[in-house]
Formats: C-alpha cells, structure tokens, sequence
C-alpha cells in the first residue's frame, strides 16, 4: 500500500510553457495590497482601536465609500481620489503617510497607485485566504529547454522552468551523483550515506538507479528521526517546565510517538487531528490521548508566589498562537490585546479560539515533580504495573477508611467538612491544621509526619495512622516508577470565556465569546462539534486555505532552505508573497489529493530536476537570484547543528542508533546548568552508548538548552523558522567539543584498522565523512599534514596521549600513539571542511 501511494505515476509528467507575465491592469494582491499594507494599514487597517481619521483601507467597501463629500478610492478617477491627493501633496500636515510614521512612498508606489485606481481600482483578497485550487501543470507547447543532462522532468520543474523562462534563466546542470546521494540521504534520514551505499549508487546504471535510493531512504528508521526534529521545534518540545525553578517533566513518550507515526507516514490530516483532539474522539485510545501531549509541551510557569489562573489562561495563549502558527500560519499573537494592524483578524477571532482551548481541567498550578508533569497527565504504564498500582491504592483507601473513622470522634465536625474545621483543632498547630485539611486519602506522607511528629503522645491516633503511612509509601513507590505525560482534557463543567482587556488574565471584558473559527477564514460546518475536534477537523478541510499551503511551506523549506513563502510563520499582509504561488497552490493540492500523504511529498520534491541540480552558480546568476529564489541551481548551506553532529557520531561509527526512551545527557561544560539555576541544579553526564545518541535524544533543559546547538530555537515558543549562521564562532564547538574531538579520534581508529596505506586511509575518512574519495591535491596537501604531525606528537608523547584520552569510548591500544593522534588532528580537520558542514 505504501509503494503504491509513493508512486510518481499518479501525476502527469508534462514538459514545459513559458508564462507570459500578466498583460494590462495591475493586480491588487501583486501590486497594491503590499504597498497600502507595509504604509497604510498601520493607521488605516483593521485594528479600529488605532485607526486614524475614520477610513479603512483593508476593506473595499470601506476605502471606496463616500464620507463628507470625500472619497478615499474613486474608481477610475485618481486625481479625484483623496488618498492620491494625499500621497502627492507636499504639505506635512496633509500627506500620507505621515512624516512622523517613518514611512515614505517612492515614486514608483505613487504612480502604481494612480494607475491602478484610473484602471478601476480593482480589488482582490489576499492570496492565502482564497480557496486553495489546482493551477493547470504548464505544457511544452510554446517553449523547451535542452535538458539533455537532466533525467526527469516533474510537474513541479514544469512550473519552476516556466518562471525560469520568464527570468530568461535556464535550468541548471544535475549534480554529481556522489553528490546527490549525500545530499538527500542528509535531507531524508540526517546522516551521511555509507560507502558501501555510494558504491552501490554509482554502480546502478539503470534509469530507476536514483529512485531506488529514495524509496530505500522513505523506509529507514532514520527517516522519523530526522523529521522529528522539525516537528519537536515547532512543537516547543523540552524535557523541563522553564522559568528559574525549571522542573524536569515526562514527554519524551510523546516525541516517542512522534517518531513512530512519522515512519509509518501517518497521512498529516490524521496527525492533525489526534495531536489537537484525539481524546475526543469516540473510544479513544491510550495512544490517541498520548498525542494531545503536543498542546502540553509548552512551558509551565509553577514558582513559589505565582498565581495559578495567571499560568493557566498564558497557556491557553500559547496554545492558540501555536495552533496559529503551525496549520494557519497567522499571527494570532496582537489579537488577544487589540484587532489585528494588517490582517483582517480581531480580538474576538482570538478570543473564539481561546475559548476553544479553555476547557482542560489543567489548573495552572504546580509545576512537576514526582508525577512527570502537571495535571491531567496519562499514566503510560504496561498491565502489571497497572494492576499493582490498583492493588496499592485500593490498600491506601483502607487504612484511610480507618483513619477517617477514628478523626470523626477526635475532631467532631459537620459532615463533609474537613478535620481542621472542627473545634476540637483550634488549639493545634497550624502544621497539623493543614495537614488534616486534607482527606486521609489524600494525604502524602510529609502530612503523615507532621501530625504524628506533634501529636506522638496520641498513642492511639498515632496507632490509626501508622497503617496509612505504611500503605502510602507502599504506593508510592510503585506510584513514582510509572511514566505519565502531560496530555489534554475535557472539563466537565464548561469556562465561560470573555474577552481580555489588553490579555490580562484579571481583567475580563463584558463580551462573552463562544468556540470559533476566524471570520475571515471558511466557517465551521453548521454540524461541527465547537470544541477541539471540530477545530481540528476545520484545520483538515479542503475549503480551508491554509493548513495545507503552510505545511507544503515549510517541508520545502526544509529541502531547499527557502520556503516558497519565506516568511513560513507569516501568510498575512504582511508575509511574503510567494514567487512561485502557482506551485505552492499545485503541491498543496496534490498533497491533500494524495490523503495528505507526507512521504509521497517529499518523494515528489527530492525526485524533481529542481532538486537535483549542482549548487553551481556564476557571478551573474548569484547578483540576479542572490537568495535563489529562482531555483536555477540547487541551494548550498550550512547544515543545522543537530545534523552536523549526528553526521560526525555516524562518519565516525560511534553513533548508537536505538530508537526512543528516555532522553540522555551528552558531554557539556561544568557549571552551564549550575550558573543558569544559582547553584540549584546540577549536570551529570551519562555513560557508555548513552553518549552517542542521536541528537533529538538530548536532554533539553528550557533556560539552558544543549549547548553543543549553536542554531536552534531556544523551544521556549513554537519556532517554524531556519535559523542559519556560519559565524567562525561555531568552530569553538566542531573543533573543541568532546563530542567532535572523540568522533575524530574514532574515525582516525577507523580508517587506520580498515586500510594499510595512508593515501587509502584517507580517502577511506572522505568518503566516510564526504562521499567522495580525496582530490589529489587534498591527498598532497594532508598526507604531508600527517607526517609532520607523526613527528610533533612522537616527540611530544604527554600531548599524544592528552588528545587519545578525549571522550568516554575505549581506543585501540594496539594502535602506535603518535600515530593515532596524528591521524585523529587530520580526521578531526575533514569533519571540519566546509564540504562537511555544509548541504551541496
């Protein structure tokens, strides 16, 4: 079934058309909506609170009206129109826009404006919240490029050579397939090919050689791995709560899951769903409900002093701002404090989401601890320990029965009321007022202790309670070996929810808002449930026109660097405009045809000639296209830090590939955990295979994260963004961190056990690290490297023996010292090429 539905075949595979730009009138959503957008909305927009004069500008009905005799936007008489009176004027007190906002029309705007309003002033809505349809895949009638070196041709290259065409730019040369193969086994899996997977590559002469290799990596466990991490940034995903306590909590089941699905290409739709929903859904599983935990990810404020409905309502926040901006790509942020300044979103759309969001049992306070997490929480436990538990709390109940049986005659009360309420405690401490407070049920054992610390000479009470501390304890400790992960829920009693004057959680507005969709969006079905499900099942539509544009976005982001839309977090007004829109709107829906199939996606993608250009670019091409938006060659950039490093851990065969548990802690400097928490927790690595795990298995901390990542969100908030640097800084981690040092030192073992002669040894570290054998300028070059660097270390033993020492993993003693530490300098200087730290 898989095979079958990552099959090409379903498209129609079409050669290709030059598209004419677009002849007479501008277009409003190309032309004007981003000028009247980045120096009118700010005043003239949206937000009524902050709009000045009256006018609107956003709306058509609202630019176009006549107010006092005056017209803002007269179609088809620009010097009888207002705002071109305005934008012309010289008087400071009369143009637009003002001089006190710091924005300034060019010439060019002002007279696209007059034209466009002479023309008719026809308006349009923004692009991304029209109705997502399929553009016709353009044909090779009018136009072909000799693309003798190029394999395939896709619909997706039919419609990057038509934009090509327009730019009078042909497409760019295939890479080399030692190349090739390197590059999408990164993009797929997160590691490097094998030398034995690049021989086989370049042996299989047959047309099908390429696709072998995709459908091969499609398949491998590396493939949900490597995925993942997208997902956990976007996610916010840590192993902490945050803030200055930051206490450890319990999710890594639910990146667990994550890892799963991915593999076993879970269609997107349903990932939707049982990630915002799936304990709503009939009969749900212990699996549906564990895949709520992504709304639960977010970090948890429990300090000492914090008001719990404060916390409470800034989650319910940040689960709507994430759901906006993972499936929407809207920035719902400013809308729960005022209407939106560009886009057509109000606080009341913020508000209906909220609502939607605000009806967990989740109180807002504590802040982990013993059960893994803040309440609800899922108990993800096997049978027996259930069982044993049940068998344990049954005997808690017990000996409270007893305990409570006994305090109704100590501490005579009305019924139903606490102990503490009875006259017969107002002459005790406060310690034990609050400690029989709580019901004998509920009582831990701290509160055990203190009543019968105060109160040993109450033999009898003493006596009563003696079997409840014993049976507590008892069910604690299975109790604290069970892992729970912090899931969503359902109140039973719904929230009102009222809009909140500037998002403060004290101060509701008069105005009552129910569960709902934005209005500028496609409205719920008239039969949808207004709860999560039915938010979840909208965000899946077909009539919805974002969720599917946005997550094509940002798997093309992520394999070629750009998205289609750069601004992946932003489809607004004041987001980029696409520069292949027709292909956004193409793969969205195919994507969705396709059962929102993710793998047959990313097959579609990394199988175009688009992609499998050389990175190639000739100073013309790079002052035309400097960002390659074009796409006439393929991208080169520096890969992300969590690549990097699985990419040394698997060159060097130190990398330990066991899939999910719980996270591990890898080298880090002294005292970084230490200094972020005054002392107050500290860091101990783990030992043995736990240090060579794939990085999406470190343990991260959300005040201090992994300190070997260099480019990644802090995870602190949902992040859909590259962050990509190449600052020289870096080197201080890939030249001096443990990690490195070690993976170079085992890939120097490596290549000196595996070959006897040094040209082939070194050729054997390139194409473990590269994919490609040594040029013989790179063999000069380093072998003479290795035999200086034999005579430093032979004369410097102490220095030889300090730098086979890094790293926890054993060396080869039989290996001659001065030797393998030369060798491990070289290997430790190819894992640092810009060829290897970098996607070709």
């Amino acid at each position: 079934m898989l095979a079958k539905r990552l099959t090409l075949t379903g498209f129609t595979l079409v050669g290709l058309v030059c598209v004419a730009p677009a002849a007479g009138k501008l277009d409003f959503n190309r032309d004007i909506q981003p000028i009247l957008s980045e120096n009118c909305y700010h005043c003239h927009g949206p937000d009524k609170a902050e709009r000045k004069g009256g006018l609107r500008l956003d709306e058509e009905k609202a630019a176009k009206e006549t107010k006092d005799g005056v017209t803002a936007i007269l179609a088809g008489k620009s010097a009888d129109s207002e705002i071109i009176k305005r934008i012309l004027s010289h008087d400071p007190d009369e143009v637009m826009p003002t001089p006190k906002s710091n924005r300034k029309l060019t010439a060019a705007q002002k007279e696209t404006l007059q034209r466009w309003i002479d023309e008719g002033a026809v308006w349009g809505r923004h692009w991304a919240f029209e109705r997502v349809e399929k553009p016709a895949v353009p044909s090779s009638q009018d136009l072909r490029f000799e693309i003798s070196n190029l394999k395939s041709v896709n619909p997706i290259d039919a419609f990057i050579h038509a934009k090509l065409a327009q730019e009078k730019l042909q497409p760019g040369v295939e890479a080399s397939k030692q190349t090739l193969i390197r590059r999408v086994t990164l993009d797929l899996t997160g590691v490097p090919p094998t030398p034995e997977e690049v021989d086989a590559f370049l042996k299989d002469g047959s047309p099908q050689a390429y696709e072998k290799v995709v459908d091969r990596l499609l398949q491998s466990p590396r493939y949900g791995e490597r995925w993942s991490w997208d997902w956990l940034d976007a996610a916010r995903y840590a192993d902490t709560n945050g803030y200055q306590g930051d206490p450890t909590r319990t999710m890594w089941p639910w990146r667990d899951w994550v890892v799963k699905v991915i593999n076993n290409n879970m269609p997107y739709d349903q990932f939707t769903v049982w990630q915002i929903a799936g304990d709503l859904l009939p009969n749900a599983t212990m699996e549906q409900r564990l895949a709520t935990g992504f709304n639960r990810n977010h970090m948890f404020n429990g300090e000492g002093g914090r008001i719990a409905e404060e916390t409470r309502v800034e989650n319910v926040f940040d689960r709507v701002e994430t759901t906006g901006t993972v499936w929407l790509g809207l920035t719902m942020a400013c809308t729960k404090c005022h209407d939106h300044k560009f886009d057509q979103l109000t606080q009341k759309d913020y508000y209906g989401l909220y609502d939607i969001f605000n009806q967990t049992t989740e109180e807002g306070r504590g802040g982990g601890g013993r059960t893994g997490g803040v309440p609800p929480v899922l108990d993800v436990a096997g049978a027996d320990e259930l069982d044993e538990l049940a068998k344990r709390e049954k005997l808690v109940k017990e000996a409270a029965a007893a305990v409570e049986k006994y305090e109704e005659t100590r501490f005579p009360r009305a019924k139903g009321r606490p102990a503490s309420e009875s006259p017969a405690a107002k002459s005790l401490s406060s310690n034990v007022t609050s400690s029989i407070a709580e019901a004998p049920a509920r009582r831990a054992i701290g509160l055990i202790d203190r009543i019968t610390t105060e109160l040993k000479d109450e033999t009898e009470y003493v006596a009563v309670l003696k079997p409840l501390r014993g049976a507590v304890k008892r069910r604690d400790e299975i109790n604290n070996k069970i892992v729970r992960v912090m899931v969503m829920d359902t109140i039973a009693k719904p929230r009102e929810t009222f809009i909140l004057s500037k998002g403060l959680y004290d101060k509701p507005t008069p105005e009552k808002v129910t569960a709902n969709t934005p209005a500028t969006l496609p409205p719920l079905p008239a039969d949808a449930p207004r709860n999560r499900l039915g938010l979840a099942q909208w965000l899946v539509d077909r009539n919805n026109p974002l969720t599917a544009r946005v997550t094509v976005n940002r798997f093309w982001q992520a394999l070629f660097g750009i998205g289609l839309v750069k601004t992946a977090e932003d489809f607004g007004v004041q987001g980029e405009k696409p520069v292949h829109q027709p292909l956004l709107d193409w793969l969205s829906v195919t994507f969705m045809e396709s059962g929102w199939d993710v793998k047959a996606l990313h097959k579609l993608m990394v199988m175009s000639t688009t992609y499998r250009q050389a990175s190639n670019v000739s100073p013309a091409l790079l002052e035309k296209d400097p960002e390659n938006r074009l796409l006439a060659r393929a991208p080169r950039y520096r890969l992300p830090s969590w690549m990097i490093r699985d990419a040394a851990l698997f060159s060097s065969g130190l990398l330990k590939e066991t899939l999910g548990g719980p996270p591990v802690k890898t080298y880090q400097p002294e005292g970084i955990w230490e200094e972020a928490t005054f002392g107050k927790i500290t860091y101990k690595p783990d030992t043995g295979d736990a240090l060579h795990r794939r990085t999406l298995y470190t343990f991260w901390r959300r005040i201090v994260g992994p300190t070997m990542l260099f480019d990644n969100p802090a995870r602190q908030y949902c992040s859909v963004n590259v962050s990509r640097t190449n600052t020289p800084l870096h080197a201080l981690i890939t030249m001096n961190d443990i990690t490195y040092v070690e993976a170079a030192r085992t890939l120097a073992q490596r290549v000196l056990l595996a070959e006897k002669e040094d040209t082939q040894r070194l050729d054997l570290a390139f194409r473990l690290v590269l994919s490609r054998a040594a040029s013989p300028d790179e063999r000069g070059i380093l072998l003479q490297r290795v035999n200086y660097l034999k005579t430093q270390f032979g004369e410097n033993k102490a220095e030889a023996d300090k730098l086979l020492k890094v790293g926890e993993s054993p060396r080869d003693v039989s290996l001659e010292a001065s030797t393998h530490a030369a060798w491990t300098s070289v290997c430790l200087l190819v894992l640092n090429l810009d060829e290897a730290l970098t996607k070709e």
